[in-house]
């Protein structure tokens, strides 16, 4: 990639506090080389398609879809979850600990400061998130499923918030995946977009119910196709697109499913 970054740590006027928040350590999710998933690329879905964005995954995740494209973050041997593929992951093999100063050097290589924060379920490590965002100067988004609220302090510092609220598809009873009280309070900051799976009639016609009692404005929905392959997201596109122009909902694409197929680090 071009060349390092400017701009480096921001000056704290406490230097213990600074260097406390550089060792603090955040759980990665580990490539195939054993390098963190850390990796420059364009945004793919939602607002800022097309953005080139540096995403940061954290592994762990309070849920388990049933469809998810990042199960490696989540879907252990040794646990009951289903997942679609039937495959299952040992743990110690995709978790790497870093701490926040190894996580800016990293992300320094990049001729880029707008960092996605990705996961797994990223707010599960909010206080990790905090700290990096305090230490590295740019422009931040989350990617969250929209069960968790983060702090105040966490509202204010971020700048994105890609909220995926996941449906019946998913495969996870209502009672884990449905907050529609975290939902309005994320709508109300003004910084939130909602994504939303859609695989079928069947799905929008939740989405509507969902959206309305959390009171999303329509401006801020996009509806994305349920696809994991270019094939699956040609097959879904269209119907996904009309439904989008007949209700004035924004339509997501999953442009680097196009760009460079079902890949990590990506």
């Amino acid at each position: 990639m071009a060349g390092k970054q400017t701009g480096g740590y921001h000056g704290k006027s406490d230097p213990g506090a600074q260097i406390s928040r550089a060792d603090a350590t955040m759980k990665l999710a580990r490539m195939p080389d054993g390098s963190p998933e850390i990796f420059y690329t364009l945004q793919g879905e939602g607002r800022n398609t097309g953005r080139p964005s540096v995403f940061i995954r954290s592994s762990l995740c309070n849920l388990h879809c049933r469809w998810c494209d990042t199960d490696y973050t989540w879907n252990w041997e040794g646990t009951d979850f289903v997942h679609e593929s039937g495959r299952k992951y040992r743990r110690e093999e995709q978790i790497l600990d870093c701490t926040i100063e190894e996580i800016c050097d990293e992300v320094s290589r990049f001729p880029c400061i707008n960092y996605v924060l990705t996961g797994g379920e990223p707010l599960i490590q909010e206080k990790a998130w905090s700290d990096l965002m305090e230490l590295l100067p740019g422009h931040f988004e989350i990617e969250t499923n929209g069960t968790l609220l983060p702090s105040e302090p966490f509202l204010q510092r971020i700048d994105q918030i890609n909220v995926s609220p996941k449906l019946k598809n998913s495969g996870i009873e209502a009672s884990l995946r449905s907050k529609p009280d975290v939902l309005r309070s994320l709508a109300a900051t003004g910084k939130a977009d909602f994504k939303f799976v859609v695989g079928s009639a069947e799905d929008f016609d939740e989405i509507q119910t969902l959206s309305g009692s959390a009171e999303i404005p329509a401006a801020h929905i996009f509806l994305m196709p349920k696809a994991n392959s270019v094939a699956e997201l040609e097959a879904n596109q269209g119907f996904v697109a009309e439904l989008a122009q007949e209700h004035g909902l924004n339509y997501s694409d999953r442009l680097h499913l196009r760009l460079f197929g079902a890949k990590r680090g990506v």
